[in-house]
């Protein structure tokens, strides 16, 4: 096969048929937050509410929104395919259809969900499709999965701003794909909180420049 056909079929979604199997059974993970102990995978205080990004490699967006006051949680993780419990070296062949995303926990009183989306548009280009900079493939897409009808519908009300903001200084169509938040596979135990544990590690993350005011 091709650097062309490969890289061809990794920014297509895989088809049902085509999709790896994965597994009945979630792939081992950390069991706790490496920076603040909590614990990975709850349980959090009932007044939390959830939300998921993508926006190319998880890595630095972890770090992005765990430096965020009121954010009590993060973990890195891939949602938004087919293939059961997959594993990053899965994700990486283009056959999952999955997404690297980050899940956010975080307190309502302390950061409000505009102010989450304004760090989701202004940290990264949601115009590339699937690719985030040099980072080529499904599992980059732009992304937010919400967990209620009504923050759906803020999210989908930024992206029109937001394009209405970009249009303005002759930018591309926005291509995030905005959808009721999907089954979420916790990423292996090195992906979580990576940039805290490799302060000089990998972030690809790069914005448009292009400002969003939080509502």
């Amino acid at each position: 096969m091709s650097l062309i056909e490969k890289l061809s079929r990794k920014t297509r979604m895989p088809a049902l048929e085509e999709a790896l199997p994965g597994r009945a059974a979630s792939i081992p993970t950390a069991l706790t937050h490496f920076i603040t102990g909590r614990p990975l995978k709850g349980p959090w205080p009932g007044n939390m509410k959830k939300i998921m990004f993508g926006m190319g490699c998880f890595w630095g967006v972890e770090r992005l929104f765990w430096q965020m006051p009121g954010v009590h949680a993060t973990a890195a993780g891939y949602a938004g395919g087919i293939t059961p419990n997959p594993t990053y070296e899965e994700t990486c062949t283009g056959l999952t259809g999955h997404n690297e995303v980050v899940l956010v926990v975080y307190d309502p009183a302390i950061v409000n969900l505009a102010d989450l989306l304004k760090t989701f548009w202004e940290e990264h280009d949601p115009t590339q499709g699937m690719r985030q900079g040099n980072d080529i493939g499904t599992t980059y897409r732009s992304g937010i999965y919400t967990f209620s009808p009504e923050d759906r519908r803020v999210a989908e009300d930024s992206r029109e701003a937001y394009q209405k903001a970009l249009d303005a200084r002759g930018l591309g169509e926005i291509t995030t794909e905005i959808l009721d938040a999907p089954e979420f596979y916790y990423a292996e135990d090195y992906h979580q909180q990576y940039l805290a544990k490799n302060p000089g590690g990998y972030c690809g993350l790069k914005g448009t420049g292009v400002a969003c005011v939080a509502s």
